[in-house]
């Protein structure tokens, strides 16, 4: 197994290869040689600590946005309203769902996606359970289920794979906990099961003994688009140059970390509470490198399925001029 010593050499090259390749040529409004002809210079982006995040820390560590012209500032975040709250005052993109984002344009806010985070793999959200007797998704016909959140994309996920199951949506009790609090609610008979995403999922695993009950990443919800990062949409109005040369670098580090996921997981401990020997078998989804309405359309759809949103969202208004796939 490769020592984390050589796993940091082996992203550094990758990364360094990325910048390479941006400085070549492929960056908006560059020739090689000068830097790009952008609006502005500076980026301040909001962030949580999630895996979905990797490729943009990994690009920030390695200076992949200093050498294609861009300062930016990675803004901790306690949640994602709180970041698309912050836009044109504090921040000028941010991290977030895509269920929240399309719940927050729905409601009025003027949003435009600037690039996808990451698409749901296997095991990469869960519903996990510490009951031996919950050996199966249609086993409680009533299940309470702790989620992060009544409207995120942990209860939309549940409620489509347990429906698939055949458990009725009406009869699943909702149990708000933040995932720090998930097994403690488990040990206790509190929930019957807990949807869980990485490093979390793996954390229980070995610190608890949980099990996953089911993948909430297969059936309706398989390569399920997870997050993505969004500005409002006067400032990208504004500053377009500068938001298609961010695309480019996001997309460049989107396909390095693609490239190395030992990179991806060993990053983890750097902005996350997981040890070494946990972010070694977390389980990493996929890193887009475009923004693709068919594939952003499929949340939209869910969410006007399960009631989500008033009425039926079409995800081509959040998208920038151009970006078709």
């Amino acid at each position: 197994m490769p020592t984390p010593a050589r796993v940091l050499r082996r992203a550094a090259a990758l990364f360094a290869c990325a910048a390479t390749l941006t400085a070549c040529g492929l960056l908006p409004g560059t020739d090689g040689n000068s830097r790009p002809d952008v609006e502005r210079s500076t980026l301040r982006i909001g962030v949580l600590p999630v895996v979905d995040v990797a490729p943009l820390r990994l690009a920030y560590n390695n200076k992949l946005f200093e050498k294609a012209g861009l300062q930016v500032q990675l803004v901790p975040l306690n949640s994602e309203d709180e970041g698309i709250k912050a836009l044109d005052t504090t921040l000028d993109l941010t991290w977030s769902t895509h269920v929240t984002l399309f719940r927050t344009y729905a409601e009025g806010t003027k949003l435009q996606l600037q690039g996808e985070a990451y698409q749901a793999g296997a095991n990469t959200m869960a519903l996990v359970t510490l009951d031996d007797a919950y050996d199966s998704p249609a086993k409680r016909p009533d299940p309470r289920i702790a989620v992060p959140s009544f409207a995120d994309v942990g209860a939309l996920t549940t409620k489509a794979v347990l429906k698939t199951a055949g458990v009725e949506k009406g009869r699943i009790k909702s149990v708000e906990l933040p995932f720090e609090q998930m097994v403690d609610a488990l040990r206790a008979g509190q929930v019957d099961a807990a949807w869980m995403t990485e490093p979390f999922i793996t954390q229980a695993q070995r610190n608890a003994g949980a099990r996953i009950l089911t993948d909430t990443a297969v059936g309706p919800t398989k390569d399920f688009p997870m997050s993505g990062y969004a500005s409002s949409r006067k400032f990208a109005d504004d500053n377009p140059r500068t938001m298609s040369l961010f695309r480019q670098v996001l997309r460049d580090a989107q396909e390095a970390a693609s490239n190395d996921k030992l990179s991806v997981q060993n990053a983890l401990t750097g902005y996350m509470d997981v040890d070494q020997q946990t972010a070694a078998l977390v389980s990493v989804g996929t890193f887009p490198l475009s923004l693709n309405p068919v594939r952003l359309q499929r949340v939209a759809d869910m969410m006007d399925t399960e009631e989500v949103l008033p009425e039926r969202l079409d995800v081509g208004g959040l998208l920038p001029p151009g970006t078709t796939n």
